[in-house]
């Protein structure tokens, strides 16, 4: 090898090993992500300030939504994420927040004193079937092309009842169960009808078997 290359060498073999660890240039690097500040949705209109304030005196929980129009006559006005109504509440991703507050309400002056009465316990959980649902009535042919008090988050499914004593008290089970269960549901459905426009329970039909309806829709009707 002539003596010229043999000098070169050694000078190729730095350059490449510097440039092997120059950092990529900057332009080539992934765009920073920016931050986006999330505000918090806030009431307006003051029947809805009202009813959150009356929700904040019976110690209940939520989260206002901001109101969505789906289409097909399904909505979300004046919907909350229901946490607690005076109890948790399970299941509940929105629905109306009058409806909720009627549901704290029939909590803490029926169902409690109900519990305390024939179980000697009081309610620390309520199971729900959920709220806003974006569908049809079912269980009732005459109506099964409109849509129900669900698709505005008008109505609210409640399934069972957790007792501090561990008791678990459900429609499915209970409403032909035992003889203090049956009048416990039997008790707390009836005071509900002047809560809500409509109230329904396995006694109007099969597909109420496992759960009490409510709804500030048209009414009154209590079955």
């Amino acid at each position: 090898m002539m003596p010229v290359m043999r000098s070169l060498i050694p000078v190729l073999l730095l350059a490449l090993t510097t440039s092997a660890c120059v950092a990529p240039s900057r332009d080539n690097r992934p765009p920073e992500r920016t931050k986006v500040e999330r505000k918090p949705v806030r009431a307006t209109e003051p029947e809805l300030k009202q009813c959150l304030a009356d929700l904040g005196k019976m110690q209940s929980r939520y989260t206002l939504l901001p109101n969505q129009d789906f289409g097909g006559g399904c909505s979300q006005r004046s919907n909350i994420q229901l946490l607690a109504a005076s109890v948790p509440v399970s299941n509940v991703k929105a629905v109306k927040c009058g409806v909720a507050r009627n549901l704290a309400l029939w909590v803490q002056t029926s169902v409690q004193p109900a519990a305390r009465e024939l179980f000697n316990s009081p309610v620390v959980r309520i199971e729900s079937m959920g709220g806003y649902a974006c569908r049809n009535v079912v269980g009732n042919a005459a109506a099964s092309g409109n849509r129900s008090e669900h698709a505005t988050g008008n109505a609210i499914d409640i399934a069972g009842f957790v007792l501090a004593n561990g008791r678990r008290i459900t429609l499915e089970s209970g409403w032909r169960g035992k003889g203090d269960e049956r009048d416990f549901l039997r008790s707390i459905r009836s005071s509900a009808c002047k809560r809500f426009q409509t109230v329904l329970s396995p006694d109007y039909n099969a597909a109420h078997y496992n759960h009490l309806h409510f709804d500030m829709g048209r009414g009154p009707y209590c079955r």
